[in-house]
């Protein structure tokens, strides 16, 4: 089993909590695109980035010093976001923390596809930002099936945590054996379901801890997950997607 999930906006340098124990897969892909982005002048990136002017200041400040190489700090603890905060990792035992080491791949823009003690920099680069990369004219064609074929040599099936955004780095290259389970967390809304998103991402953190505590091995077992907002709605759920329902 293995649980995908998208990586936070927010980033920080983290090499007080716990020691990097890997590094990216693709770490030499992240150089070059990291390259490509110093290339390019503030203006350029602003429009890439889609951001304000103070914000586009600061995050071009720290472009231009990026090192993929340099002052790494692992990327379950480099991300600062509220799912993040929800799955608490400093708070996981050892057992825990190695469970997500195996089963917790996160997605990104600038590395592809990291496990959490990956050693990380902080970045600015979602996946849907069309920075071309010749003869890439955006990142889903950059990375292509690479982050699929990383993700399908961890046996089992995959537990959809991710945006949309982020699962169609994997979505497309599935294979007709493939296991491939979305879950959705949502609220009934005269009679529809509504996914409200702060209220989804708290329950993806929640649910990977779940996980990481329990050490759950099958789907059967993720449909127990305990949260404080969600249940598992069994009638509303199929093989292919997980749907909890606020209580």
């Amino acid at each position: 089993m293995k649980f995908i999930i998208a990586p936070a906006k927010k980033m920080v340098i983290a090499q007080d909590d716990f020691p990097v124990q890997s590094q990216p897969q693709f770490r030499d892909q992240a150089a070059a695109l990291l390259k490509r982005m110093q290339q390019l002048s503030q203006t350029e990136m602003q429009a890439l980035w889609q951001t304000s002017d103070r914000l586009t200041q600061e995050a071009y400040q720290q472009l231009q010093t990026s090192d993929v190489t340099r002052q790494q700090s692992p990327a379950i603890f480099s991300y600062v976001g509220i799912q993040y905060q929800y799955m608490a990792p400093d708070l996981l035992d050892d057992a825990g923390l190695a469970y997500i080491q195996q089963h917790l791949r996160i997605l990104s823009g600038l590395y592809g596809i990291l496990r959490p003690f990956d050693g990380i920099v902080p970045y600015r680069l979602e996946m849907q930002t069309r920075l071309v990369m010749p003869p890439y004219h955006h990142l889903y064609d950059f990375w292509g099936g690479r982050l699929y074929q990383a993700l399908a040599a961890i046996p089992g099936p995959v537990i959809n945590l991710a945006s949309d955004e982020y699962a169609k780095t994997i979505r497309p290259y599935l294979q007709p054996n493939d296991t491939f389970i979305d879950v959705r967390f949502a609220h009934l809304v005269n009679g529809k379901l509504k996914t409200r998103a702060t209220y989804a991402k708290i329950a993806r953190g929640e649910m990977v801890r779940y996980a990481a505590m329990h050490q759950v091995s099958t789907v059967a077992e993720l449909t127990r997950f305990d949260s404080p907002t969600y249940r598992f709605d069994p009638e509303r759920s199929t093989e292919t997607e997980l749907v909890f329902v606020a209580k």
